[in-house]
């Protein structure tokens, strides 16, 4: 129990600002800009408002321990790719700092448990630059399989869609998934 998945607060854009400044995050993801803290307080108000719309969206992680943000994961709905619509996606970004210790893994696996069991959702994908080793392994885990290779309309990013379906994960040998699912409060992984 590492992780705490929770709404956002003002408190979060600063650090949040932070990691969206790395270009190393920031490699695969778009068009690979970095975005500053007038644009990260923008993004936090929208994934805010997906809440608002969706009935879903993307979480602050933070972790328990220490109460750092370590950024975000959670679902969306992959307007950037109408050729999948309608879909909604499971994404993540966290700070480098937190990379490599399973830690993207284990809030993913909370919130597929989230979307399939608190939200009835049937279906989720997840979408990662073709080159972005990192995430396909993370989809892989918590077993997404490819679904379609394309390219996204506004930036010709080569990328490849992955989903899994609630039938899926029915079979625990299919996916392995967190017996908590995170809710519209903070939860504890």
């Amino acid at each position: 129990m590492r992780l705490t998945l929770r709404r956002w607060r003002e408190d979060d854009v600063a650090p949040m600002s932070e990691i969206d400044a790395d270009p190393e995050v920031m490699r695969w993801i778009g068009d690979g800009s970095v975005r500053d803290l007038a644009q990260t307080r923008e993004d936090v108000a929208r994934w805010e408002r997906g809440w608002d719309e969706h009935g879903f969206g993307l979480f602050a992680v933070e972790e328990r321990a220490s109460g750092d943000l370590l950024g975000f994961t959670g679902l969306s709905v992959p307007r950037f790719l109408p050729e999948i619509l309608p879909a909604v996606e499971i994404g993540w970004r966290l700070a480098r700092r937190s990379w490599g210790q399973g830690l993207a893994t284990e809030a993913a696996r909370a919130v597929l448990s989230f979307a399939f069991e608190d939200r009835g959702l049937d279906r989720v994908v997840s979408v990662a630059h073709v080159e972005n080793e990192a995430s396909l392994r993370v989809m892989r885990r918590i077993g997404m399989r490819v679904a379609l290779r394309t390219v996204v309309p506004d930036t010709g990013v080569p990328v490849v869609v992955h989903d899994l379906t609630s039938a899926a994960t029915a079979d625990p040998r299919a996916t392995p998934t967190s017996p908590e699912a995170p809710t519209p409060g903070a939860q504890q992984l």
